[in-house]
């Protein structure tokens, strides 16, 4: 699956202009938030944010910066996840949530170091994951992808139960982000 693809399919997820009164995020079209916009030099409308900008940002912010498409090289169904759930949680939750994996996942410290769990895919996180895949084959990858979910489904709950408002996106996030 190529990044184009992954773009392709955020964007028809996400749909158009949205401005949901519960959403902290505010005003969002194509998925990105205005305030990502405005950061990244977009300073015309939310509601007419062109979509070439948007498929633009998501490779640049949430592929190639947080180092996505390293792992692509790897395990492409785990970067896959990865930048699904950095699109929606931010690339340094879906890292840490793959370190935090790796961690879980390296008996004990008996196939490779624990990682510090940073956020940051650098050169310790990509050799734990050649070890790991090297160790557990494709079926290691699937069992990451799973533990990234479990990660990101956790924290869904955990973001309803302490602002009762973001019950109104749990639904969604669960239907639509997981899996």
């Amino acid at each position: 699956m190529t990044i184009e693809t992954l773009i392709d399919e955020v964007i028809a997820r996400e749909g158009g202009f949205v401005d949901h009164p519960a959403d902290r995020g505010g005003p969002t079209r194509w998925g990105l938030t205005e305030a990502v916009a405005r950061r990244n030099g977009y300073d015309g409308p939310m509601r007419t944010l062109p979509r070439s900008v948007a498929a633009d940002l998501y490779r640049r912010l949430y592929w190639e910066r947080p180092r996505f498409a390293d792992v692509a090289a790897r395990a492409p169904n785990l970067a896959a996840e990865l930048f699904d759930t950095g699109i929606n949680m931010g690339p340094e939750v879906a890292t840490s949530f793959l370190q935090r994996a790796l961690n879980a996942l390296n008996r004990g410290a008996t196939d490779y170091a624990d990682l510090r769990v940073d956020g940051a895919i650098g050169p310790a996180t990509l050799a734990a994951l050649d070890t790991f895949l090297a160790s557990r084959g494709t079926l290691g990858e699937a069992v990451l992808v799973k533990a990234c979910d479990a990660l990101q489904g956790a924290r869904y709950l955990d973001l309803a139960e302490q602002r009762p408002a973001n019950e109104a996106f749990l639904y969604g996030w669960l239907a639509n982000r997981l899996g």
